[in-house]
């Protein structure tokens, strides 16, 4: 197997799996407050207390994947321009 064709091999594995763990879990840990869903701060005495809430995330500590959220995008726009203006036909 010539270097090109197993790079493309590892391309479309890498896609693949990237793809199915999107589908089966569409959401992620926020990379901000790494799934916290807040900050950490330490008072003066050195112990470590609950900061704000994590403005990216909302305080859930989840955010959407890139590739559902290119998914999510694509449908949407697709079935904005499918859509029949007087229903069903």
């Amino acid at each position: 197997m010539t270097p090109i064709l197993a790079a493309i091999a590892c391309l479309i594995v890498v896609t693949f799996c990237y793809a199915s763990l999107c589908a089966a879990s569409p959401f992620g840990d926020c990379r901000r407050c790494r799934g916290m869903g807040h900050a950490l701060k330490t008072d003066r005495k050195g112990r470590v207390k609950r900061g704000k809430d994590c403005r990216r995330c909302r305080a859930t500590g989840k955010r959407i994947r890139t590739g559902r959220w290119l998914y999510n995008r694509w449908a949407r726009i697709s079935r904005a321009g499918t859509d029949t203006p007087g229903g069903s036909r």
